[in-house]
């Protein structure tokens, strides 16, 4: 669905098509859901819980919205970039098209901080000709920096334990997982998927 706004076309999406990580522009500004759910309530028009991030601020909020309610999606730019270096506080990038460098905030980023590293591309996206998030795909490759030893025929029986990722994060993976390994992590919710290569 499309409408005409400022002699641009804008798409609108309604509150059943929500997804975690979608940004809609809400009260003339633009928000990040971070959750949502679904309420069917007795008697009364069913309702959508949502836990809202702005992207500037990074404030969070909650709101309700009626079922069927409509939001403007903002017109987003994915650029092709590469992760240069990581600080304390920032995250700074190359576009791999104009070798422009950009900055972002780490806090701002969230989860998305635990699957990233340096040298590593990422879709940059940008709003209003400015850097405001990343898009990752939808599982990418790290090393298994500490955790247990592993323990030998235990990748046919079940079982985990806790792993630290090269980044930081903290994953749960099977037993027979050792220190240098190279595991694929699903970035949409931090689960281990498979091993890709042994220490």
């Amino acid at each position: 669905m499309n409408f005409f706004s400022s002699g641009h076309i804008m798409s609108v999406v309604e509150t059943s098509k929500f997804y975690k990580g979608l940004k809609i522009i809400y009260e003339d500004d633009l928000w990040e859901i971070i959750e949502f759910q679904h309420r069917v309530m007795q008697q009364r028009a069913p309702v959508v819980k949502t836990k809202l991030k702005n992207i500037f601020t990074g404030l969070v909020q909650e709101k309700s919205f009626r079922s069927g309610d409509t939001f403007s999606l903002p017109d987003l730019t994915k650029k092709d970039s590469q992760i240069l270096f990581t600080d304390e506080d920032s995250i700074t990038f190359m576009d791999l098209e104009s070798f422009e460098q950009y900055q972002l905030n780490i806090e701002n980023l969230g989860d998305k901080k635990n699957f990233i590293k340096e040298e590593q591309n990422v879709l940059l996206l940008h709003y209003n000709g400015s850097p405001i998030d990343l898009e990752l795909p939808t599982h990418v490759e790290l090393q298994i920096s500490e955790t247990e030893p592993g323990l030998k025929g235990d990748s046919v029986t079940g079982g985990n334990k806790p792993a630290k990722l090269e980044t930081g994060a903290e994953i749960s993976v099977p037993l027979f997982i050792n220190i240098g390994d190279f595991v694929k992590v699903d970035t949409r919710d931090g689960k281990y998927l498979e091993r890709t290569k042994k220490a």
